[in-house]
């Protein structure tokens, strides 16, 4: 292929991370990200004085593409490994799912109700075709199998609470996802979630990488906003930036949400802009607390009460070694909409308000003289939602334009979003590019050995003729 200069537009895990296999393979490489600084939904900010993720993320031990990506930044010696449990507040309670037997046990649903629950989740976890899933909505199928009572009791809350509304429109894939990946988050030996992080959370990782691309001498620049690319002369591409700033380059790969693809990114068929609007997105404002001590043992509440206002409670201190965030618990507070409005209609103090005084309702023995800190994030663009055929709509990754590539987590296919995921989206987008330059590389070359050929063929032809002429 020969060396090219790539623009990477956007500065998250994805990004940076097809940023360094391109430069592994000898390109030369140029991050442009928007925001002043680097991560996207991977990014971190200070909260009580310490630096940890906006979002929560955890590694599963099934996760290779984010273990070898961590292999390859010398990183994976830094990964912890802890057995944490489950929660479900239902009806004003707390119940423990972590185990089997607790499983089995599961107040809430009668006996073969739970039964039904179970046989569901085994018959999910052992379905191989995904394509199929994506003509069922996640409600017809679900209902199918678990019925109606455990329907309503259990799934649609907590798709509620996951999705809103949306719910009613999103394919079976959604659950079957979710399903594999938390059945490759349980231990065999002790059938325990079993979840890992780097020291230092994302801020590490996303250091690390921007530490690595520069040595490789990697361009990564913040503040750089996209406003248009247009193919310029020589077939080189050419990137305003926000600022006026023009740049050309031999190849650009988007890696932001598809509605800023179809925005900037000029030159694209119809058909292909169309494609990136009509891609739904889920949003999220997620609320973390910073706490003198922990709310409970579980790392993850499932909530299905539909009165409290969001998805879940998420203590990240059942896995990260509270040393790391000074002695305190960190617990995120998620809300999922579609809703832009509801995005932004809030403002910071009544989210507080709106969470801590929920907080004190489930827990008794929580105390508003225990939080340290709250922040709120707030992201439009999480999530593509998998709505029914995804697949069979969603754009190439190959744009129409030559040399521009889009490559983001809407190509999530089989799987829901995840760091592991979005690393995996980069290998297959590595494959495809270098897959179709390797067709064009091959096709040229068959150009040329077929003209070689016709050649020699017609130099011999003649050269018979002048040798039957001259005896």
């Amino acid at each position: 292929m020969g060396s090219k200069h790539w623009a990477v537009v956007g500065g998250g895990m994805l990004g940076l991370t097809l940023a360094f296999r391109l430069s592994q393979k000898g390109h030369k490489v140029t991050v442009l990200e928007a925001d002043q600084e680097l991560g996207g939904l991977a990014g971190t900010w200070e909260i009580g004085g310490i630096r940890w993720d906006k979002h929560y993320h955890v590694m599963l031990l099934s996760d290779v593409h984010l273990r070898n990506l961590l292999h390859d930044l010398e990183l994976e010696q830094e990964v912890s490994w802890v057995e944490t449990k489950t929660g479900f507040y239902c009806g004003g309670r707390f119940l423990s799912m972590s185990s089997v037997w607790e499983f089995l046990t599961f107040p809430v649903l009668k006996w073969w109700e739970r039964m039904r629950l179970g046989g569901t989740i085994f018959m999910i976890s052992r379905v191989r075709n995904w394509h199929r899933l994506e003509k069922l909505t996640v409600e017809k199928w679900l209902k199918r199998w678990s019925g109606e009572i455990v329907w309503q009791k259990i799934w649609r809350p907590l798709l509620r609470a996951k999705l809103g509304e949306s719910y009613t429109k999103t394919s079976a894939v959604f659950i079957w996802a979710h399903t594999q990946r938390m059945y490759k988050a349980r231990s065999r030996r002790h059938g325990r979630e079993t979840f890992g992080y780097v020291h230092g959370g994302y801020a590490r990782i996303l250091n690390r990488l921007a530490e690595v691309l520069k040595q490789r001498g990697a361009e990564v620049i913040v503040g750089a906003g996209v406003s248009e690319a247009v193919v310029g002369g020589g077939g080189r591409i050419v990137v305003r930036l926000d600022n006026g700033v023009r740049r050309e380059f031999d190849r650009v790969v988007y890696t932001v949400p598809a509605p800023i693809i179809a925005a900037t990114c000029l030159g694209l068929s119809s058909e292909e802009r169309s494609g990136f609007n009509n891609i739904e997105y889920l949003g999220i404002v997620c609320s973390s607390v910073l706490l003198k001590k922990p709310l409970s043992e579980y790392y993850i509440t499932n909530i299905t009460d539909e009165e409290v206002p969001f998805t879940g409670v998420i203590e990240l201190t059942a896995v990260v070694d509270k040393n790391e965030l000074g002695g305190l618990s960190l617990v995120y507070l998620p809300k999922y909409t579609m809703d832009e409005e509801e995005l932004s209609r809030e403002s910071d103090e009544k989210v507080k308000e709106r969470c801590l005084s929920t907080l004190e309702r489930m827990y008794p023995k929580f105390s508003r003289k225990d939080v340290v800190d709250f922040k709120v994030s707030r992201a439009r663009y999480l999530m593509a939602l998998p709505t029914l055929c995804y697949s069979e709509y969603l754009p190439n990754m190959e744009t129409s334009i030559p040399g521009v590539w889009a490559v983001n987590s809407a190509q999530i296919l089989k799987g829901n979003l995840n760091v592991n995921e979005t690393i995996q989206v980069v290998e297959t987008a590595l494959n495809k590019i270098f897959e179709n330059y390797q067709v064009q590389k091959s096709g040229t070359r068959s150009k040329l050995k077929g003209w070689l050929r016709r050649s020699w063929r017609l130099f011999l032809g003649r050269g018979r003729k002048l040798l039957s002429w001259r005896l």
